[in-house]
This record gives C-alpha cells, sequence and structure tokens, in this order.
C-alpha cells in the first residue's frame, strides 16, 4: 500500500509537472490591488435590485437599447432576444451561429454585434445576420468582444486576443502575453485597422465625451487605457485609471459625464502572486477547470462610476452573489440595466442623480 501511495504521488507530480498545456507563460508584475477600500469599500446598494427577463436563457452579456424601445441582449445559445424594459415576453430575433457579446444599434437601426467566434456582425431588421469583418491584415479575429459606434459610423471594437478564443479565456490570464488589441472597422470603405496592439485581455469599448478619445478596458491588468482621438494628444494613448480591485469588463458612457464599468469579479490574489512565476502558472494549468473555478471565480455583484478624470463617482456591490459577475453596465432613461455571464435574467436598477 505503501509503494503504491508513492508511485500515485509521483505520478501526480511529474502530470503537475510535466504534462504538456497550450500555454506559454511569460513573467508579470500585477499592479496593487486596492481591495474594498477607499473609493472601493465594501457596500450593499445593489442589493434588492430588480431582475427583469426571468428564464432569458444563458448568460446575457451585453444589453441594447433599440429604436423599437425595446432591450436587446446576446445569449451563450448564440440567440439574440428582444424584450420590453419592464420585462415582459422574450422574442428571439436572430441567431448569430456563434456567441454574441457587445452589441449597439447604429444609426440606421441595425444592431452591430461583436461575436467571440463570427467576427464582427450586422443585423438588420427583420433578424438576418451579415458579416462585417472578421480579419484584420489577413490575421484572422480569434475573440471580439464588445464595441461602441461613432457618430460617423466607424465601429470600435476589441479583440481580447490572438492566442485563445473564448472557450479558453482563462488561458489568456495564465499565460500574461498581452496580445489583445482595439481596432476600428469604417462600413464605408470595408477597412479593418489596428489601433492599439500589446493590450493585456481587450474587453469593453467605450467613446467619450464628444468622442475626444475612446476606453478600452484591458481586463487582465486591471485597467482603463485612453486613446486620443482628437485635441492635442490625438494619437496617444495613456492609462486612464489603474489597480482597479477587480477585473474590469464592458463599458459605457451614460453621455453626461459618466463611463459605468462592469467588475464580475473581483481582482485574484494567487494569480497577482504567480506573475512573476510562470512555471508555476502552468501548474495552475494542469489543474482541472472545476478546480481553478473554485480558486479563481466568485460570484460578486460589483459595477463602479467613473468621471471624465477617472475618479470613482459611484461603487454599488452585492455582496451575496445573488446579481453576480456583472459584465455589462447601460443606463437608459435613469435606470441601469446590468448583463452577466452567471444570470438567465437582466438586473434594473434605478439611479438617482448625484
Amino acid at each position: 500500500m505503501k509503494r503504491a501511495l508513492w508511485i500515485a504521488a509521483a505520478l501526480l507530480a511529474a502530470y503537475l509537472l510535466f504534462w504538456p498545456v497550450p500555454i506559454r507563460p511569460v513573467p508579470f508584475t500585477a499592479t496593487p490591488n486596492p481591495g474594498k477600500t477607499g473609493s472601493y469599500a465594501a457596500n450593499s446598494r445593489l442589493q434588492g435590485l430588480t431582475q427583469i427577463a426571468v428564464g432569458i436563457g444563458p448568460a446575457p452579456e451585453d444589453i441594447a437599447q433599440g429604436p423599437d424601445g425595446f432591450l436587446y441582449a446576446g445569449l451563450d445559445d448564440g440567440r439574440v432576444v428582444r424584450f420590453q424594459p419592464d420585462g415582459g415576453t422574450v422574442q428571439t430575433v436572430a441567431h448569430t451561429g456563434g456567441r454574441p457579446l457587445g452589441m449597439k444599434f447604429d444609426a440606421t437601426g441595425n444592431l452591430v454585434v461583436a461575436d467571440a467566434f463570427r467576427g464582427l456582425l450586422q443585423i438588420v431588421p427583420g433578424g438576418a445576420v451579415k458579416l462585417l469583418t472578421d480579419s484584420v491584415d489577413d490575421e484572422r479575429l480569434r475573440f471580439v468582444n464588445d464595441l461602441d459606434i461613432a457618430a460617423d459610423g466607424v465601429i470600435w471594437f476589441s479583440d481580447s486576443s490572438r492566442r485563445f478564443n473564448q472557450h479558453a479565456w482563462m488561458n489568456d490570464f495564465l499565460e500574461g502575453r498581452h496580445t489583445g488589441r482595439l481596432l476600428t472597422f469604417d462600413p464605408r470603405t470595408g477597412r479593418t485597422v489596428v489601433r492599439l496592439d500589446n493590450l493585456a485581455f481587450a474587453n469593453g469599448v467605450a467613446l467619450g465625451p464628444d468622442e475626444q478619445y475612446v476606453l478600452v478596458a484591458e481586463t487582465m491588468a486591471a485597467r482603463i487605457t485612453r486613446l486620443w482621438l482628437k485635441g492635442p494628444h490625438a494619437g496617444r494613448s495613456e492609462v486612464f485609471i489603474e489597480g482597479l480591485p477587480a477585473y474590469p469588463d464592458n463599458l459605457s458612457y451614460n453621455g453626461r459625464g459618466v463611463f459605468w464599468i462592469a467588475l464580475p469579479n473581483p481582482r485574484v490574489a494567487l494569480l497577482d502572486a504567480l506573475g512573476p512565476w510562470p512555471s508555476l502558472r502552468k501548474v495552475l494549468a494542469r489543474i482541472p477547470q472545476a478546480w481553478r473555478d473554485r480558486l479563481m471565480r466568485v460570484s460578486y455583484g460589483w459595477l463602479i462610476g467613473v468621471d471624465a478624470e477617472g475618479r470613482v463617482v459611484r461603487n454599488l456591490q452585492d455582496p451575496s452573489g445573488a446579481s453576480g459577475s456583472i459584465t455589462s453596465v447601460h443606463e437608459f432613461d435613469g435606470t441601469l440595466y446590468l448583463g452577466s455571464i452567471a444570470m438567465s435574467s437582466v438586473g434594473k436598477f434605478p439611479i438617482a442623480p448625484q
């Protein structure tokens, strides 16, 4: 028996140390994590929010408001659905054949969708799905994630990773390479252009006031980066806000000076600690996914609002996890609508002026 235990232990050690993994990790240094202190102090302001469109389907990642007054959401099963702002019947309007993530209506009433697997799509009234772009410089886009649309119709969107697709997103975190990109697609010319690269899991995208700049969330680095589009700094990129206590997902601008940032998961202390140790992150990659999820995923409801200077002006949390893993926040008519990868409903929360 003792010999069998030694053999089992040796086999387990050999597996954890030498079994091939798809990642090629590099060292990184995590930014300081403020935790739930200061502007991020723990609270329960989100508890008790209303859940609408209950049973909508798996993981309504993002919410868009249509010209018809309906709200639209994309689901993990590939469907795009719509429902009234007070809930009611959920109707399927299209199926992308992939995984619809960020979405927004353009000026002509078409719904533009960032589909993780298919690329940038357009859904016309009636439900027909058209591919806008799925590549740049003859390279296939691997993980299209979020978007915003400028007044001139140009679509700004993110490609989270050049290495892994949405099914293997955790590998990007374990590997630590910055291969995300911010891109544009111009419907007038059909051109797709890389605007920023070497981003740490490019995610949420939002154009700022008067489209002077665009923000892109770097989820893995727990920061937001700004690219100036107008004025004396045009073409320059810089950190907008960093050292966030949770990983940022989708972004939105309310048109009145506040950017809403969805925070689906608090920072993982283990991952931060293993930054300088690529070999240990390989060990973590060999652990069964269900075990990794227990170590790295926390059901916690959290969103923040920041002003144009990157200062936190709203901090809303639900420690119960009942509204956990919030992936998008949009303000329509004085109400916040929340998407989530952990829910099968949409959160609705009235927001008082501040």
